[in-house]
């Protein structure tokens, strides 16, 4: 039986990418996958058909994240398509990077809508149904930049910072009704985005790294398992970061 046997995961921002491995990785230990991502093409629907091969049920919904009233809607949807919320995975996230004093006050917005507000959407949407279940385990997907901030990406730490603060914040909120919150912040991670970055960049992050080497989406897919399973029942409010020693 697998970790996550019977339980219903729900994240966003899940056709590709880090949110991809997650819902693979739940699939595998037996979760029911639910996931929204801003359209639903021929990549969700890929990803769909991976997550059934492993027995479970799956949809996916296209949804914008940032939107309150969407949110609402696709939760309602999910609650009754699948019975039930167990675990929410806030992993929608985008980047407009750029120095503070060339940045524009439309990137600023477009990220912390689509970062942060976003989890603040589905938080609102998912609580009361975790509250009727008596439990349930709520992870933000924050990063290394959250924590410690970089240059060029104000807007960008300044959500994940929040969604620390935010996954903190319920699980004092929340603690008494049976639901966790805690965040993963991922640090140089091995995917398509940072496959395209120059050689000489590339190396540099990594003789940062005590494990000298960069992370794969299935470290950061592993902690989501933690987290959202029995084994961390008394893991909440909790930042961990998946960096391989680099922000020690």
């Amino acid at each position: 039986m697998g970790l996550l046997e019977g339980k219903t995961a729900l994240i966003t921002g899940a056709a590709r990418g880090i949110g991809k491995a997650i819902a693979l990785k739940f699939a595998q230990e037996g979760a029911n996958i639910a996931f929204t991502d801003l359209v639903i093409d021929e990549l969700g629907q890929e990803t769909e058909q991976e997550i059934a091969a492993y027995g479970v049920k799956v949809k996916g919904y296209a949804s914008n994240a940032a939107d309150f009233a969407q949110t609402e809607e696709v939760v309602g949807k999910v609650k009754e398509e699948f019975g039930s919320i167990d675990i929410l995975v806030n992993n929608a996230g985008i980047t407009k990077d750029g120095l503070m004093l060339r940045m524009t006050e439309a990137q600023w917005d477009a990220v912390i809508a689509v970062n942060l507000k976003s989890a603040f959407n589905f938080i609102h949407a998912c609580t009361p149904i975790m509250m009727r279940q008596r439990g349930g385990s709520i992870i933000n997907m924050s990063s290394v930049v959250g924590v410690h901030g970089n240059a060029g990406q104000c807007n960008y730490s300044a959500s994940k910072a929040g969604l620390i603060a935010l996954a903190k914040s319920i699980a004092q909120e929340m603690g008494a009704k049976g639901i966790r919150a805690n965040a993963i912040a991922p640090g140089f991670i091995e995917t398509a985005m940072t496959a395209q970055l120059p050689d000489d960049v590339r190396a540099e992050w990594v003789k940062k790294i005590p494990l000298r080497r960069g992370g794969t989406v299935d470290d950061i897919a592993n902690t989501a398992v933690y987290l959202a399973s029995d084994l961390s029942s008394y893991v909440s409010g909790q930042v961990i970061q998946v960096d391989g020693g680099m922000n020690m």
